[in-house]
């Protein structure tokens, strides 16, 4: 063992010391504590790290109801344009047709959730927003093609969200939005640690879709700081994160592995922070996933010209739709196309075997 110096006895004993210390502490704590407010003030909020509702864990739920439903948007990568001469016509995409996949997924989604109840016996719906909101300017390609500057897109993408929340509001009587921000939708040259959220035009947008709805009581947003957002629906609690902390996979298992890796770190840090929880959410990877603890969200954008090159599958642009029951936790599991598949143009009849 080294032995001790009278300067290290003086360092750590010596009150001026230990009172710099503090100093510079509070000074640090000061700071981060100004620039919250400031940026409350700024939009109108009073609380950033606003705590999630407390419907979707104590709502009562009638015998006759299904649960709770969640319909879970992201990787709408609002702006970008996607053109169908690249893809062999196998889809395309701009902001018409972005809006009007949007329109058809919340209505599709309430469809679907009226034929499971046809009273509509829901105490209300949950709304996770995933991150990768919008396209972003993250790549040269990206930047050159998208229809709008971030900026823009963000401000018509709020208009458009607005108005889905607001016929859910009606439809259901009342709506909870966890948010997570994604990659995309930074304003930094690489994916930051620290102010992931505060660099990032998906928590902008966030921000100012809760302002909006800031007087309507129906509506409650959970915007955590950090990646992670954790809530309980009923008795299932989720852990809804964007998905792009998770390394690439195979192009065997594609994204599987990754992700079950991911998820089972993720597990092992929230137990050791006494935060369990029982299914993780995210996006990210383009691919509709449903498994029994992790569910991953497909994307609004469909098949580009990225997953064209690289031999990914084509897969239909669509949304994860489920429902949670207070017993069977999630027992009904209904994704949602983002638009019409193409018609056969021809009749079949309602089951036949292959000749």
């Amino acid at each position: 063992m080294k032995p001790r110096t009278a300067k290290d006895f003086t360092d750590k004993h010596d009150p001026s010391t230990a009172i710099d210390r503090l100093e510079t502490a509070l000074k640090a704590a000061e700071a981060e504590a100004n620039l919250r407010g400031y940026i409350a003030k700024i939009l109108g909020t009073v609380d950033l790290g606003k705590k999630p509702a407390a419907w979707p864990s104590k709502a009562a739920i009638d015998r006759g109801s299904p649960g709770v439903p969640t319909l879970f948007l992201s990787d709408l990568h609002w702006g970008e344009r996607v053109f169908r001469t690249q893809l062999g016509g196998v889809n395309e995409y701009d902001l018409r047709i972005a809006s009007n996949r949007l329109t058809h997924t919340i209505e599709t989604a309430v469809y679907l959730l009226e034929l499971l109840s046809p009273t509509l016996n829901y105490p209300g719906i949950v709304l996770p927003l995933g991150g990768d909101m919008i396209s972003g300017d993250i790549h040269e390609e990206l930047s050159t093609t998208n229809e709008l500057p971030s900026i823009p897109t963000v401000l018509h993408l709020h208009d458009k969200l607005s108005a889905a929340i607001q016929h859910l509001a009606d439809t259901f009587g009342k709506v909870f939005l966890p948010c997570v921000s994604g990659n995309h939708g930074r304003n930094t040259r690489k994916i930051q640690a620290k102010n992931r959220n505060a660099t990032s035009f998906d928590w902008m947008l966030y921000q100012f879709l809760m302002r909006t709805f800031a007087s309507d009581k129906r509506v409650q947003f959970f915007i955590p700081d950090g990646p992670d957002a954790l809530y309980r629906v009923l008795n299932t609690t989720f852990n809804l994160t964007h998905g792009d902390q998770f390394k690439s996979g195979d192009s065997i298992i594609g994204p599987i592995g990754p992700l079950m890796r991911g998820n089972q770190k993720k597990t092992a840090k929230h137990a050791s922070m006494h935060q369990p929880y029982d299914v993780m959410m995210c996006g990210h990877w383009h691919r509709y996933i449903h498994l029994s603890n992790l569910i991953v969200n497909g994307t609004m954008k469909g098949h580009d010209e990225y997953a064209d090159s690289n031999n990914y599958i084509v897969e239909p642009p669509q949304q994860a739709l489920f429902v949670t029951h207070p017993r069977f936790g999630i027992n009904w599991r209904m994704p949602v196309l983002c638009e019409l598949p193409p018609k056969t143009g021809s009749k079949t009849e309602w089951v036949s075997i292959r000749s």
